[in-house]
Protein backbone atom coordinates (compact mmCIF):
# COMPACT_ATOMS: atom_id res chain seq x y z
CA UNK A 1 0.00 0.00 0.00
CA UNK A 2 1.90 3.21 -1.23
CA UNK A 3 -0.56 5.34 1.59
CA UNK A 4 1.63 3.34 4.54
CA UNK A 5 4.86 3.94 3.04
CA UNK A 6 8.01 4.22 5.06
CA UNK A 7 5.99 1.88 7.14
CA UNK A 8 7.70 -1.36 7.11
CA UNK A 9 5.43 -4.59 7.27
CA UNK A 10 6.76 -7.24 9.93
CA UNK A 11 5.74 -11.23 10.52
CA UNK A 12 6.25 -12.89 14.02
CA UNK A 13 6.84 -16.35 14.63
CA UNK A 14 5.09 -16.47 18.68
CA UNK A 15 5.29 -19.33 20.75
CA UNK A 16 0.96 -19.77 20.83
CA UNK A 17 0.71 -17.52 17.81
CA UNK A 18 1.62 -15.07 14.33
CA UNK A 19 1.67 -11.81 13.66
CA UNK A 20 1.79 -8.76 11.96
CA UNK A 21 2.64 -5.59 12.65
CA UNK A 22 3.95 -2.38 11.04
CA UNK A 23 6.97 -0.55 12.70
CA UNK A 24 8.35 3.23 11.54
CA UNK A 25 10.45 5.45 12.93
CA UNK A 26 13.88 5.05 14.88
CA UNK A 27 14.57 2.40 17.32
CA UNK A 28 16.39 4.39 19.52
CA UNK A 29 13.46 6.46 20.42
CA UNK A 30 10.70 5.73 22.65
CA UNK A 31 8.50 2.58 21.43
CA UNK A 32 4.89 3.74 21.22
CA UNK A 33 2.41 0.77 20.31
CA UNK A 34 -0.83 1.32 18.89
CA UNK A 35 -3.48 -1.44 18.94
CA UNK A 36 -6.61 -1.27 16.99
CA UNK A 37 -10.42 -2.72 17.64
CA UNK A 38 -13.13 -4.11 16.48
CA UNK A 39 -13.86 -4.45 12.99
CA UNK A 40 -10.73 -2.86 11.88
CA UNK A 41 -6.96 -3.61 11.55
CA UNK A 42 -3.80 -1.82 12.47
CA UNK A 43 -4.26 0.53 9.66
CA UNK A 44 -6.54 2.57 10.80
CA UNK A 45 -3.75 4.08 12.91
CA UNK A 46 -2.03 5.26 9.72
CA UNK A 47 -2.96 9.28 9.33
CA UNK A 48 -1.81 9.03 13.36
CA UNK A 49 1.09 7.27 12.89
CA UNK A 50 2.51 9.32 10.07
CA UNK A 51 2.09 12.61 12.33
CA UNK A 52 3.73 10.66 15.30
CA UNK A 53 6.59 8.94 13.31
CA UNK A 54 9.07 11.69 14.18
CA UNK A 55 8.90 11.11 17.78
CA UNK A 56 8.14 7.60 18.39
CA UNK A 57 9.24 4.48 17.22
CA UNK A 58 6.04 2.96 15.90
CA UNK A 59 4.71 -0.41 16.41
CA UNK A 60 1.02 -1.26 15.37
CA UNK A 61 0.48 -4.94 15.55
CA UNK A 62 -2.83 -6.54 13.94
CA UNK A 63 -4.40 -8.52 16.78
CA UNK A 64 -4.99 -12.18 17.04
CA UNK A 65 -7.95 -12.97 15.37
CA UNK A 66 -7.81 -10.02 12.83
CA UNK A 67 -5.70 -8.43 9.81
CA UNK A 68 -3.60 -10.92 8.84
CA UNK A 69 -2.32 -12.02 12.39
CA UNK A 70 -3.17 -15.73 13.53
CA UNK A 71 -7.32 -16.22 12.77
CA UNK A 72 -7.80 -18.85 16.18
CA UNK A 73 -10.43 -21.37 15.86
CA UNK A 74 -12.92 -21.74 19.01
CA UNK A 75 -12.35 -25.53 19.70
CA UNK A 76 -13.65 -27.86 21.66
CA UNK A 77 -10.36 -28.40 24.10
CA UNK A 78 -10.87 -24.47 24.94
CA UNK A 79 -14.56 -24.02 25.64
CA UNK A 80 -13.69 -21.17 27.51
CA UNK A 81 -12.79 -19.04 24.40
CA UNK A 82 -8.96 -18.56 26.04
CA UNK A 83 -7.34 -18.26 22.76
CA UNK A 84 -8.78 -14.80 22.34
CA UNK A 85 -8.75 -13.70 26.06
CA UNK A 86 -7.30 -10.38 26.47
CA UNK A 87 -4.82 -12.12 27.83
CA UNK A 88 -3.67 -14.31 25.66
CA UNK A 89 -4.03 -11.28 22.86
CA UNK A 90 -1.52 -9.44 25.54
CA UNK A 91 0.91 -11.82 25.01
CA UNK A 92 1.29 -11.71 21.48
CA UNK A 93 1.80 -8.19 21.79
CA UNK A 94 4.46 -8.59 24.39
CA UNK A 95 6.18 -11.32 22.15
CA UNK A 96 6.32 -9.02 19.12
CA UNK A 97 7.75 -6.26 21.35
CA UNK A 98 10.29 -9.26 22.38
CA UNK A 99 11.01 -9.98 18.88
CA UNK A 100 12.06 -5.99 18.32
CA UNK A 101 14.23 -5.87 21.48
CA UNK A 102 11.96 -3.28 23.14
CA UNK A 103 11.70 -3.44 26.77
CA UNK A 104 9.34 -1.22 27.49
CA UNK A 105 6.51 1.37 25.54
CA UNK A 106 4.19 3.96 25.59
CA UNK A 107 0.88 2.05 24.96
CA UNK A 108 -2.24 3.55 23.60
CA UNK A 109 -5.44 1.09 22.08
CA UNK A 110 -9.16 2.04 21.11
CA UNK A 111 -11.92 -0.33 21.36
CA UNK A 112 -10.99 -4.08 21.52
CA UNK A 113 -7.13 -2.39 21.35
CA UNK A 114 -8.08 -0.74 24.88
CA UNK A 115 -9.17 -3.82 26.51
CA UNK A 116 -5.91 -5.73 25.50
CA UNK A 117 -3.89 -2.78 26.21
CA UNK A 118 -5.93 -3.09 29.94
CA UNK A 119 -4.90 -6.08 30.50
CA UNK A 120 -1.15 -6.11 29.20
CA UNK A 121 -0.98 -2.94 31.69
CA UNK A 122 -1.84 -5.18 34.48
CA UNK A 123 -0.18 -8.77 33.96
CA UNK A 124 3.50 -6.86 32.32
CA UNK A 125 3.42 -3.85 34.40
CA UNK A 126 7.14 -3.49 34.10
CA UNK A 127 6.95 -2.89 30.25
CA UNK A 128 4.32 0.10 29.94
CA UNK A 129 5.78 3.57 30.90
CA UNK A 130 2.02 5.32 30.07
CA UNK A 131 -0.84 3.94 28.80
CA UNK A 132 -3.82 5.18 26.85
CA UNK A 133 -7.26 4.39 26.21
CA UNK A 134 -9.77 5.42 23.75
CA UNK A 135 -13.22 5.28 24.31
CA UNK A 136 -14.05 2.50 26.47
CA UNK A 137 -14.94 1.70 30.11
CA UNK A 138 -13.57 -1.25 31.56
CA UNK A 139 -14.88 -4.44 30.05
CA UNK A 140 -16.07 -5.86 33.73
CA UNK A 141 -17.95 -2.25 34.92
CA UNK A 142 -19.29 -1.81 31.16
CA UNK A 143 -21.03 -5.68 31.33
CA UNK A 144 -22.11 -4.77 34.96
CA UNK A 145 -23.65 -1.45 33.65
CA UNK A 146 -25.92 -4.05 31.42
CA UNK A 147 -29.87 -2.68 30.96
CA UNK A 148 -32.16 -1.46 27.92
CA UNK A 149 -29.79 1.20 26.69
CA UNK A 150 -26.53 -0.32 26.42
CA UNK A 151 -27.95 -3.38 24.45
CA UNK A 152 -29.80 -1.54 22.31
CA UNK A 153 -26.47 0.43 21.66
CA UNK A 154 -24.47 -2.35 21.99
CA UNK A 155 -26.56 -5.42 20.55
CA UNK A 156 -23.08 -6.53 19.23
CA UNK A 157 -21.60 -7.27 22.56
CA UNK A 158 -24.39 -9.66 22.92
CA UNK A 159 -25.05 -10.87 19.79
CA UNK A 160 -21.58 -11.81 18.89
CA UNK A 161 -21.62 -14.07 21.99
CA UNK A 162 -23.87 -16.48 20.85
CA UNK A 163 -22.32 -20.18 20.33
CA UNK A 164 -21.53 -21.01 16.85
CA UNK A 165 -22.20 -20.94 14.53
CA UNK A 166 -25.02 -18.90 14.68
CA UNK A 167 -23.55 -15.50 14.57
CA UNK A 168 -20.83 -16.25 12.20
CA UNK A 169 -23.86 -17.23 9.77
CA UNK A 170 -25.98 -14.32 9.88
CA UNK A 171 -23.34 -12.16 9.36
CA UNK A 172 -21.85 -13.93 6.61
CA UNK A 173 -25.62 -13.72 4.96
CA UNK A 174 -23.50 -10.09 4.03
CA UNK A 175 -20.76 -9.54 6.27
CA UNK A 176 -19.83 -6.21 3.74
CA UNK A 177 -23.12 -4.48 4.92
CA UNK A 178 -22.25 -5.64 8.46
CA UNK A 179 -18.52 -4.02 8.33
CA UNK A 180 -20.32 -1.12 6.64
CA UNK A 181 -22.87 -0.56 9.54
CA UNK A 182 -20.64 -1.37 12.16
CA UNK A 183 -17.59 1.62 11.09
CA UNK A 184 -20.28 4.16 10.56
CA UNK A 185 -22.09 3.38 14.03
CA UNK A 186 -21.69 4.53 17.48
CA UNK A 187 -21.89 7.89 16.79
CA UNK A 188 -19.91 8.47 14.46
CA UNK A 189 -22.39 9.14 11.75
CA UNK A 190 -20.95 7.31 8.57
CA UNK A 191 -17.82 6.17 6.95
CA UNK A 192 -16.49 9.19 4.96
CA UNK A 193 -13.88 9.78 7.51
CA UNK A 194 -12.34 6.73 6.69
CA UNK A 195 -10.04 6.23 3.09
CA UNK A 196 -10.63 4.36 0.33
CA UNK A 197 -7.32 2.07 1.04
CA UNK A 198 -8.02 1.56 4.60
CA UNK A 199 -11.91 0.67 3.87
CA UNK A 200 -10.64 -1.34 1.13
CA UNK A 201 -8.32 -3.42 4.36
CA UNK A 202 -11.03 -3.46 6.72
CA UNK A 203 -13.22 -5.37 3.77
CA UNK A 204 -10.32 -7.65 2.60
CA UNK A 205 -9.67 -8.56 6.43
CA UNK A 206 -13.27 -8.59 7.75
CA UNK A 207 -14.97 -10.42 5.22
CA UNK A 208 -13.77 -13.93 5.19
CA UNK A 209 -15.90 -16.74 7.27
CA UNK A 210 -12.48 -17.28 9.73
CA UNK A 211 -12.16 -14.04 10.15
CA UNK A 212 -16.13 -13.03 11.72
CA UNK A 213 -15.48 -16.35 13.42
CA UNK A 214 -12.09 -14.88 15.07
CA UNK A 215 -13.95 -11.95 15.93
CA UNK A 216 -16.72 -13.39 17.43
CA UNK A 217 -14.54 -15.40 19.53
CA UNK A 218 -12.91 -12.35 20.59
CA UNK A 219 -16.00 -10.87 22.09
CA UNK A 220 -16.90 -14.54 23.62
CA UNK A 221 -14.34 -14.67 25.28
CA UNK A 222 -14.96 -11.05 26.75
CA UNK A 223 -18.13 -12.05 28.11
CA UNK A 224 -16.64 -15.09 29.95
CA UNK A 225 -13.02 -15.73 30.93
CA UNK A 226 -11.75 -12.34 30.34
CA UNK A 227 -14.01 -11.13 33.11
CA UNK A 228 -13.56 -14.06 35.56
CA UNK A 229 -9.13 -12.42 35.07
CA UNK A 230 -10.58 -8.68 35.75
CA UNK A 231 -12.65 -10.28 38.89
CA UNK A 232 -9.43 -12.09 39.91
CA UNK A 233 -7.50 -8.74 38.99
CA UNK A 234 -9.86 -6.53 41.54
CA UNK A 235 -10.37 -9.07 43.97
CA UNK A 236 -6.07 -9.28 44.43
CA UNK A 237 -5.97 -5.34 44.56
CA UNK A 238 -4.13 -5.42 41.64
CA UNK A 239 -4.25 -2.12 39.41
CA UNK A 240 -2.88 0.13 36.39
CA UNK A 241 0.51 1.39 37.62
CA UNK A 242 1.57 4.06 35.14
CA UNK A 243 -0.26 7.28 34.39
CA UNK A 244 -3.13 6.91 32.52
CA UNK A 245 -4.99 8.83 29.30
CA UNK A 246 -8.51 8.49 28.91
CA UNK A 247 -10.18 10.06 25.39
CA UNK A 248 -13.55 9.44 24.56
CA UNK A 249 -15.81 10.64 21.73
CA UNK A 250 -18.87 13.15 23.00
CA UNK A 251 -21.27 11.54 20.52
CA UNK A 252 -20.67 8.02 21.47
CA UNK A 253 -22.01 5.25 23.75
CA UNK A 254 -19.37 5.81 26.49
CA UNK A 255 -19.84 9.44 26.48
CA UNK A 256 -23.71 8.87 27.54
CA UNK A 257 -23.97 5.72 29.43
CA UNK A 258 -20.56 5.86 31.02
CA UNK A 259 -18.45 8.42 33.39
CA UNK A 260 -15.33 7.13 32.11
CA UNK A 261 -12.83 9.01 34.02
CA UNK A 262 -14.26 7.93 37.14
CA UNK A 263 -14.34 4.29 36.27
CA UNK A 264 -10.53 4.22 35.06
CA UNK A 265 -9.71 6.33 37.94
CA UNK A 266 -11.05 3.28 40.16
CA UNK A 267 -8.39 0.72 38.43
CA UNK A 268 -5.67 3.03 38.73
CA UNK A 269 -2.69 3.50 41.23
CA UNK A 270 -1.20 6.56 39.10
CA UNK A 271 -2.50 9.78 37.87
CA UNK A 272 -5.69 9.78 35.56
CA UNK A 273 -6.40 12.56 32.77
CA UNK A 274 -9.04 12.71 30.25
CA UNK A 275 -11.52 14.49 28.25
CA UNK A 276 -14.27 14.17 25.40
CA UNK A 277 -13.30 15.05 21.96
CA UNK A 278 -15.70 16.34 19.31
CA UNK A 279 -16.27 12.63 17.63
CA UNK A 280 -18.00 9.67 17.82
CA UNK A 281 -16.55 6.22 18.62
CA UNK A 282 -13.47 5.79 15.76
CA UNK A 283 -11.88 8.94 17.25
CA UNK A 284 -7.95 8.48 15.54
CA UNK A 285 -9.83 8.86 11.78
CA UNK A 286 -12.01 11.31 12.50
CA UNK A 287 -9.52 13.12 14.33
CA UNK A 288 -6.23 11.96 13.88
CA UNK A 289 -4.63 15.57 14.07
CA UNK A 290 -6.21 15.76 17.38
CA UNK A 291 -5.56 12.31 18.89
CA UNK A 292 -1.61 12.57 17.41
CA UNK A 293 -1.07 15.64 19.30
CA UNK A 294 -2.99 14.34 22.74
CA UNK A 295 -0.66 11.26 22.20
CA UNK A 296 2.54 13.16 21.93
CA UNK A 297 2.13 15.46 24.66
CA UNK A 298 0.89 12.59 27.24
CA UNK A 299 3.99 10.60 26.28
CA UNK A 300 6.39 13.17 25.54
CA UNK A 301 9.06 12.02 28.28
Amino acid sequence: MTWMTGFERRSFDLPNSTAVARVAGDPSKPALVLLHGFPQTHVMWHRVAQALAQDFFLVMPDLRGYGDSALKPGTPELPDHSQHSKRAMATDVVGVLDALGVDHCFLCGHDRGGRVAHRLALDHAERVKGLCVIDIAPTLDMYARTDMDFARAYYHWFHLIQPAPLPETMIGGNSLAYLMNKLGGWGTGGTAHIEPEALAEYTRCFCRPEAIHSACEDYRASAGIDLEHDRESRAAGHTITCDTLVLWGERGVVQRLFNPLALWSAQCAATVTGEALPAGHFIPEELPETTAWALRDFFTP
